[in-house]
């Protein structure tokens, strides 16, 4: 019997299981390794409020607004965990939301005077001052929203480096498919496709296949898997030193310290069930990289090298951290959107529930109680 199962071993499970760990507990991961969540990312930190999302979940768009200071937190955490288990190459100039005309502009405008209520570092740049900072621009951009929060980093450095914090704190790693979540006097029986697992308290970092696992407790969390894609060039001399997005098309781009620019934002991928890593979709691909070359002009003659396909995590637009109700050894740590990003924060929070600790007051809009039958 361990003290800590984590379900789940990609960005949240790594991190939560490292701050028990280091606490002293006895912490075991056991992860379905299915290459379609934290393996996957493309390495960017989102703060401000991303139109895509914006546009594809109104509904949700009340609870990612009050979930801002949590974005604002998290870029803070990446920095601290950078520090202590890096380094990730992790650059933060801030984060471009390009507009190509004035409708676009004053959308941007509307949307940062509601950010900046919520403690995020925004303001609106004219093409001379775009200039400044992004000459790589292509000539329709007429101005952006830049947010100093954002930035990014190389998901594949820092996910390999904090799977050797892992493994040099002596946590046990197991490759398993949790399906079924048991309370029993004194602990929680998991059982896995291979075999059961016996813990004193379980904190379930498993995204999108969080819901599937609570459900048999009371809780029913509506979480669901985006197939999203993304896109990886050769290197090249242009340097990008932000985060660049759109305010009405589909796009994320950055470059890594290789030169190599990545380019993603929400393009879909087929989904191909709970199993199976989804499938890149050719008519995506050459979207995204088309929108890329357009608003970069630079990078148009690149050559892509890889292509590849993840699962994106949706629920209600915020994150569900702490105990289970009537559960209380069951702790969730599930992000909103850009859980990559969110991912180490809500880690840190979920650790601590774990540990004994309640949630803060201001953190309680994320406790699983609001999905409790």
């Amino acid at each position: 019997m361990t003290d800590v199962l984590v379900i789940g071993g990609g960005i949240v499970g790594q991190v939560a299981a490292i701050e028990l760990a280091e606490a002293g507990a006895r912490v075991t991961i056991v992860d379905a390794e299915m290459n379609a969540g934290s393996t996957a990312n493309a390495g960017s930190l989102h703060v401000q409020m991303q139109s895509r999302f914006m546009r594809l979940y109104p509904e949700q768009v009340p609870n990612m607004e009050a979930s801002l200071p949590l974005y604002v937190a998290a870029a803070e955490e990446w920095v601290r965990l950078d520090h202590r288990h890096g380094p990730f190459e992790l650059v933060r100039k801030g984060g471009l939301m390009l507009a190509e005309d004035d409708a676009q502009m004053a959308f941007l405008e509307q949307k940062m005077k509601r950010e900046t209520v919520h403690g995020v570092s925004v303001e609106l740049l004219d093409r001379p001052a775009l200039d400044r900072i992004a000459p790589w621009l292509g000539p329709q951009i007429v101005g952006a929203e830049l947010c100093h929060d954002e930035g990014k980093l190389n998901p594949l450095v820092a996910n390999a480096r904090l799977r050797a914090t892992a493994e040099g704190l002596g946590i046990e790693l197991h490759t398993d498919l949790i399906v079924d979540l048991e309370s029993r006097p004194g602990g929680i029986e998991a059982t896995g496709k291979r075999k059961r697992y016996s813990a004193d308290r379980v904190v379930v970092a498993a995204a999108w296949g969080a819901g599937a696992l609570t459900r048999g407790l009371g809780v029913d969390i509506p979480s669901r898997a985006e197939p999203l894609h993304m896109n990886i060039t050769e290197a090249c001399e242009t340097r990008i030193g932000h985060l660049v997005q759109h305010a009405e098309r589909s796009i994320t781009l950055k470059q890594f310290a290789s030169g190599q620019v990545v380019i993603g934002g929400g393009w879909a991928a087929r989904d191909r069930g709970r199993d199976t890593v989804p499938a890149v979709v050719p008519a995506s691909m050459l979207g995204n990289v088309a929108l890329a070359a357009r608003l970069v002009p630079s990078i148009g003659g690149l050559r892509v090298i890889r292509t590849w396909a993840g699962m994106n995590t949706t629920i209600d637009g915020a994150s569900v951290i702490g105990p289970l109700p009537s559960h209380d050894r069951v702790i969730m740590a599930i992000p909103g959107d850009a859980g990559y990003t969110l991912g180490p924060l809500v880690a840190r929070m979920a650790a601590a529930c774990a540990q004994g600790s309640d949630l803060t007051e201001d953190a309680w809009r994320f406790s699983p109680a609001r999905f409790a039958a």
